[in-house]
């Protein structure tokens, strides 16, 4: 039990008696309601980023005679989210349903609204919970009362949680009262009896990644916790639910300093919790979905999380004996996909095909084909028509041919380039490399400074994919450039870590793979190269910008803050060593990265926005010495 007697529970309870009855009719309702075991069904997203749109994705499926093949399917898309949260709705008990946040950034439906889109369209699930993300805060405090305006226009009043945030004197939620303020915690009853669910919000990353006012604070994470489990335990509350942005490595350290949790629905980390199946279908999940843990005290606690951008649902069926203790959690993270499956070609599946296909999904017990919500659809379309009306939109243009080239040289990748021999044969990319990788690399610093102070940027050449001619750029030719889906990370790494990571990558290019789209490029900082020497010793004459321009040699045993994006900070295209920056030392941005090249755009000078080949000075490649 979370309270010493469920007496004095009982007692308690009555401060939250709504109206109507003697306290004695009161305590004996809630003492035949309290001493009921039951059964609470949570469905659950967090970190849908502004993602409102279906995308595709390959999965390995059983077309028949157990032989797999890639298969791609719709997935996610907000109206998707919706419809199955509502057949899910139908079928459960006790719903309660919970957005563990990170609403807004990272898609062009923010750009546009600010938020008021994916309001729109989580009002269409009026979920009863939503906690404060760490990117709420991107438009500082302003941002946050803006979103929870949109969120409260219509007739659904999610209740808006962060137990640790301190909103300082200069915020417009300074003092703010309900249902405009931003809870603790919120008293939600389901079958007569009281949950309590309280938000936490990521302190570190929210303050110093994120935009809230100088003088709004977060407090730590466990001490906010605590303290308000244990107002909810004086009021005679003995189920908590811990609504969290903290990520899935920081919940499983949380609830070992906690006493009286019993579950906690995560967000930030865009971790995917679920069964080994889905490794077979191509898909890796971090942990069981729900991941079994135990309290300070040594009571059974469950944590989930529902992976990213409307992808899963979470549905968590939670049991609690007569007493209140947790007797067992299970569930689903539901990936919902749709159902013209199709092969790599767009040719689609045989109707045998179809049907072995269907009757997989059925066994596994994770895909779940789902209809978009038609009301939910019909809300997102006049969006979605701004969005794609916004990508002929000019945000600049270029005065120079911006070529490609993913290694300096002569004899490598000379023919990825669409513009032809005016790229091909130009000295300053032959020497140095691609001009759009650099400029690329050069918003990604920038806009590492305007989030956390970045002192240099870590970005592949393959990750970028096309030039840009002289002329008009638009919103579309930015998400050609960059048409992946990658958002920024800051690395607190070592000089001595950068430097093994760009040795790593260079190894991609002239080792076995021969991956050209490992080559290495920089922001901030510069370099020599020479591939005839061995692996280690490639590099030399590093050096690093300062803040007035000039460079100075690059110290191996000083941690710099880098800004990279997901894929690499993950250790991808051969950057191996940066896979083992993790903890406190890798914090997710969250800033989809052709947003952030769309930002430094903004952010030029002029009302033309020229774009142009960086100073020769300022490409990271200053030497390069081929290999014959």
């Amino acid at each position: 039990m979370r309270v010493t007697t469920k007496a004095v529970a009982l007692v308690l309870t009555l401060t939250l008696a709504g109206c109507g009855g003697t306290k004695q009719q009161q305590t004996a309702e809630n003492a035949t309601n309290a001493s009921q075991p039951m059964q609470l069904t949570l469905l659950h997203i967090n970190d849908h980023h502004s993602h409102l749109d279906a995308e595709n994705i390959t999965l390995q499926l059983a077309t028949g005679s157990g032989k797999r093949e890639p298969v791609t399917v719709e997935r996610g898309g907000f109206p998707r989210v919706t419809g199955a949260i509502k057949a899910m709705e139908k079928e459960a008990v006790n719903v309660i349903k919970i957005h563990s946040g990170d609403a807004s950034t990272g898609d062009l439906y923010y750009t546009l609204n600010e938020g008021k889109a994916d309001a729109d369209l989580m009002n269409t699930v009026c979920f009863d919970t939503f906690t404060l993300g760490n990117h709420e805060f991107d438009n500082t405090d302003a941002g946050v009362k803006k979103f929870m305006g949109f969120l409260h226009a219509g007739s659904c009043k999610t209740a808006v949680l962060s137990a640790n945030v301190r909103f300082g004197p200069s915020s417009p939620m300074f003092a703010t009262k309900a249902p405009e303020t931003v809870l603790p915690s919120v008293v939600l009853e389901r079958g007569g009896q009281k949950i309590g669910v309280i938000g936490l919000t990521v302190a570190g990353k929210a303050k110093n990644s994120s935009r809230p006012n100088s003088d709004t604070t977060f407090i730590d994470e466990a001490t906010a916790a605590q303290a308000e489990i244990d107002r909810l335990q004086a009021q005679g509350i003995n189920k908590i639910i811990l609504s969290t942005h903290i990520g899935y490595p920081a919940d499983q350290a949380l609830v070992k300093k906690l006493s009286g949790v019993d579950v906690v629905v995560g967000g930030d980390s865009h971790s995917l919790l679920g069964p080994a199946i889905l490794k077979d279908y191509g898909i890796s999940p971090e942990g069981p979905y729900p991941t079994r843990s135990t309290d300070k005290d040594g009571k059974p606690v469950c944590i989930t999380q529902a992976w990213q951008y409307g992808y899963v649902v979470g549905e968590t069926r939670v049991s609690f004996d007569a007493q209140g203790e947790l007797s067992g959690c299970e569930g689903t993270p539901w990936v919902l996909i749709g159902d013209d499956f199709r092969r790599d070609d767009n040719s689609a599946l045989r109707p045998e095909e179809i049907a072995n296909v269907h009757a997989e999904i059925a066994a596994g017990q994770v895909l779940r084909i789902t209809t978009p919500d038609p009301q939910a659809a019909a809300l997102l379309a006049p969006y979605k028509k701004q969005k794609e009306a916004m990508g002929a939109t000019v945000v600049a243009t270029s005065s120079d041919n911006l070529c490609l080239r993913r290694v300096p040289g002569s004899k490598r990748d000379t023919s990825r380039s669409s513009l032809g021999d005016v790229c091909n044969s130009n000295d300053r990319v032959n020497g140095h490399g691609g001009d759009i990788q650099q400029i690329v690399a050069e918003a990604f610093l920038q806009q590492g400074k305007a989030f956390f102070g970045a002192d240099l940027s870590l970005q592949n050449g393959g990750g970028v994919r096309v030039d840009l001619a002289a002329g008009k750029i638009t919103v579309k030719d930015v998400y050609t450039v960059l048409p992946f889906k990658n958002t920024l990370v800051q690395l607190n790494a070592t000089g001595a870590e950068i430097k093994a990571a760009l040795e790593d990558a260079v190894e991609g290019v002239v080792g076995p793979t021969l991956n050209t789209g490992c080559y290495p490029y920089a922001g901030g900082l510069r370099w020599w190269l020479d591939l005839n020497k061995p692996k280690g010793s490639r590099l030399s004459h590093l050096e690093i910008r300062t803040a007035n321009g000039a460079y100075q040699p690059f110290d191996l045993r000083k941690t710099y803050k880098v800004a990279t994006i997901s894929f690499l900070a993950d250790g991808n295209d051969s950057f191996t060593a940066l896979k083992n920056i993790t903890g406190e030392r890798r914090i997710d941005v969250g800033l989809d990265y052709a947003e952030a090249f769309l930002r430094y755009i903004e952010k030029l000078p002029g009302e033309d926005k020229v774009v142009k080949p960086l100073p020769v000075t300022d490409y990271s490649t200053q030497r390069f010495v081929d290999a014959p």
